[in-house]
């Protein structure tokens, strides 16, 4: 422990090491220590326990097929109203074309969440499954946030249960994590008080696991919640994947600070710093010890910022994705887009192993070497 510079973190770096689980007072201990070094080193242990210097990448696409929503969260700038001129609202052959729009060779996760739709009936939604399933079989169809399945489950007069079995009946391979933002009530009844709640989010992917199907967690952060909040967020996850084993990652989402209400009332214009992002992804990849990722999202944080993450317990950087609207609406600098080569080039530049994986981390391709041959 020559490198320790905060002689606090001892015991938690000989639990670390020991491959023992963090109470809440210390991972809180992990958000406070200013021995970032120290956090950097055990993240990475942490890390390459579970993958040695393998990263994952996923050759996907993304697509959002309305952004009409009436639920009115103060974070978002996505959202429009119905007869607004920038909303878009696709019918299910149309989400087929769009696909085809985009589609690229390779490509084997389609990512889909989108609006609260206030007049699309139930039908709209397991018919545009199929139809992308019958359009495209190699394509897996990872959509709907657990808010989407609330709001499904409300128009269709059906548990959410038996709404997630339709679904997967018509194709659906995974959730994605979205709607989470933060657990604490406090929080969530300023920025997202028309949104699933906290207990129900939780039992959606509940439910989703019971099904054998797996899915991912995000936390929105960087507005107005505390430290002790966002630990409390990763604590509720830790517990629901001791009781299920159902999740993949784990996606902070950094705040964007632009175009969206929250930001305004808040006076906020800054977005978060390099070093708390860093430190997020840090104390998530070791308080997380069932998780089996924790994600860099570059879309949110900069690709650059994500190759640095690396180092600090990131063993997935999400995907080439071709488009990108809802973060990019609230101020996001990243491109719309990376390619293939562009991921695999910047997970070697960091000294790591680039692996293709798909919507269920299965292994496709892992690339040796590193440079421009390697990405070909």
């Amino acid at each position: 422990m020559k490198w320790l510079r905060d002689p606090g973190l001892a015991p938690i770096v000989e639990k670390v090491e020991a491959g023992e689980r963090l109470s809440f007072e210390e991972g809180m201990q992990l958000f406070h220590t200013r021995d970032l070094n120290a956090l950097m080193r055990l993240a990475d242990l942490q890390k390459r326990r579970l993958h040695g210097d393998k990263v994952y990448f996923v050759h996907s696409m993304r697509l959002e097929f309305t952004n009409i929503c009436y639920v009115g969260c103060t974070f978002c700038a996505f959202a429009a109203r119905k007869g607004e001129e920038r909303a878009w609202d696709y019918d299910p052959d149309e989400v087929v074309r769009q696909v085809g729009r985009r589609y690229l060779p390779g490509i084997t996760e389609l990512h889909m969440s989108s609006g609260h739709h206030p007049n699309h009936k139930w039908d709209y939604y397991p018919a545009m499954v199929q139809k992308l399933r019958e359009a495209y079989p190699d394509l897996q169809v990872k959509a709907f946030t657990a808010a989407e399945i609330e709001h499904l489950s409300k128009i269709s007069k059906k548990p959410t249960l038996e709404v997630l079995r339709e679904l997967q009946a018509a194709g659906l391979a995974a959730m994605p994590g979205g709607g989470a933002e933060i657990f604490a009530d406090r929080v969530r009844k300023q920025v997202a008080k028309n949104k699933v709640k906290a207990e129900k989010w939780l039992q959606i992917h509940r439910e989703a696991h019971s099904l054998g199907m797996r899915t991912n967690a995000t936390m929105l952060y960087g507005h107005i919640e505390t430290l002790e909040e966002r630990l409390d967020h990763m604590h509720r996850l830790r517990e629901l994947q001791d009781e299920t084993g159902g999740f993949h990652a784990f996606i902070p989402l950094a705040f964007q600070p632009l175009g969206n209400t929250l930001a305004q009332n808040l006076g906020k214009t800054e977005y978060t710093t390099g070093l708390d992002d860093l430190r997020n992804l840090a104390v998530a990849r070791i308080y997380l010890d069932n998780f089996p990722h924790i994600k860099g999202y570059w879309v949110m944080i900069g690709s650059e910022l994500t190759q640095v993450s690396l180092d600090w317990g990131v063993s997935d950087i999400d995907g080439t994705i071709q488009e990108e609207h809802i973060a990019h609406a609230a101020g996001a600098t990243s491109p719309m887009a990376l390619s293939q080569a562009g991921m695999v080039k910047m997970i070697q530049a960091a000294g790591r192993v680039p692996v293709l994986r798909d919507a269920y981390y299965n292994e496709l391709e892992v690339f040796g070497g590193s440079g421009a041959d390697a990405a070909d």
